[in-house]
């Protein structure tokens, strides 16, 4: 029984390593693949977009004045 346990939670670990530059992130993925299963979490990395970095703009360098 324990040994099933720390299965789980070491794929599920593997599972958030893997979706970490994902939509959901590391947490994200984790705590889905513990609370469905690490199989139906690494379907939800595989089925995700990749994080998209945002622009900021009052970081912009403005210099055309």
């Amino acid at each position: 029984m324990i040994q099933m346990i720390l299965i789980v939670f070491i794929a599920s670990f593997i599972v958030a390593l893997l979706g970490r530059n994902r939509k959901f992130g590391f947490w994200g993925y984790f705590f889905s693949s513990l609370l469905l299963s690490p199989i139906i979490g690494l379907l939800l990395v595989i089925a995700s977009a990749e994080k998209v970095k945002e622009h900021n703009v009052l970081t912009r360098n403005c210099s055309d004045d």
